[in-house]
């Protein structure tokens, strides 16, 4: 069975390739781990990476206590963890505040953010990270705060209309990402669009950046468009819903089971046990919206969001 490695993984592979330190190293391989495909085919490497991680933690006991955990590592949790990325005083920490249920300090004073501070938003029956991050700025930028970027499923960018410097500061953010080769985000939030101006600023950066990016004009304050930006990080993670239903009963809508968009029905039998991967024989596809429903689908088909399947072994 082939490994069908996903490129969270291949990009947590390339940063345990680079690390220098304990630390560095350490979170890498505990990122590949999480972020391996769990199926028949990756067993072997599963161990591979369980034996590096055990001999390495057994190193970091021998040297006393370098094996702690670094501050600035946030484990990843629900459907994808998504990076805000900003200069000061873009809005980042309020936004988080008013999306989730934690509570960074807000304040109208640039650098109130020092760490990450994770919180889960609800998309309906999905919970995202989103991971407040210090700003990004020429003035100081923290050293860690590219691996933390790397680490995530999806960066957004996140700029405040309002900030008269706005496109000097996005130029600096863009130039950090290219020297730590890091993804630019297609996602640009653009927030305080209810601030006088705020629609002239965006327009301009619109047109500057052109279909560079996706603008979500959002004001956290106000709450104004917040939800078109849950699911437009929905949408911009790739991920779909699949709910599971036990031949003759009716299916479990509670908790979706989380797949990458393209991934097929075997991928998802394997979620759901992994005897069904090994001895599936074809599943049957029901739907939400009211199409025609009890279609045999074969192991390959493609596992649309919100898709009911029936395994059969």
């Amino acid at each position: 069975m082939p490994a069908n490695l996903t490129p969270e993984y291949l990009a947590a592979e390339e940063e345990y390739k680079q690390a220098q330190t304990y630390s560095e190293k350490l979170a890498a391989l505990e990122r590949m781990l999480a972020t391996i495909p769990k199926h028949k085919g990756t067993e072997k490497l599963q161990a591979d990476i369980k034996r590096r991680l055990s001999q390495l933690r057994k190193e970091g006991q021998k040297k006393g206590g370098a094996h702690t955990t670094p501050f600035w590592l946030v484990k990843r949790e629900g459907a994808g963890q998504v990076a805000l990325i900003g200069p000061p005083n873009a809005g980042k920490s309020l936004l988080v505040a008013r999306l989730t249920h934690a509570r960074p300090e807000v304040a109208d004073y640039p650098y109130t953010t020092r760490a990450p501070v994770p919180g889960m938003m609800d998309c309906e029956d999905v919970q995202i990270q989103l991971v407040d991050l210090p700003p990004v700025a020429p003035e100081f930028t923290e050293r860690w705060l590219p691996q933390v970027i790397r680490g995530a499923n999806l960066g957004v960018l996140v700029v405040g209309l309002s900030d008269p410097a706005v496109l000097e500061e996005i130029e600096f953010i863009l130039q950090m990402l290219e020297e730590h080769r890091l993804a630019v985000p297609r996602l640009m939030v653009a927030n305080k669009i209810d601030l006088e101006g705020a629609q002239e600023v965006l327009a301009t950066l619109q047109d500057l950046y052109g279909d560079r990016f996706r603008y979500i004009p959002v004001s956290a304050l106000t709450g104004e468009n917040l939800d078109e930006f849950r699911w437009a990080v929905f949408d911009a993670l790739g991920v779909v819903r699949m709910y599971s239903k036990p031949p003759g009963k009716p299916p479990d809508l509670t908790k979706p089971y989380i797949l990458r968009r393209g991934q097929t029905v075997l991928e998802a039998a394997g979620l759901v046990h992994r005897d069904f991967a090994e001895k599936l024989k074809f599943a049957r596809l029901y739907r939400l919206n009211g199409e025609p429903s009890g279609l045999m689908v074969d192991r390959t088909h493609i596992v649309e969001d919100k898709d009911i399947l029936e395994f059969h072994i």
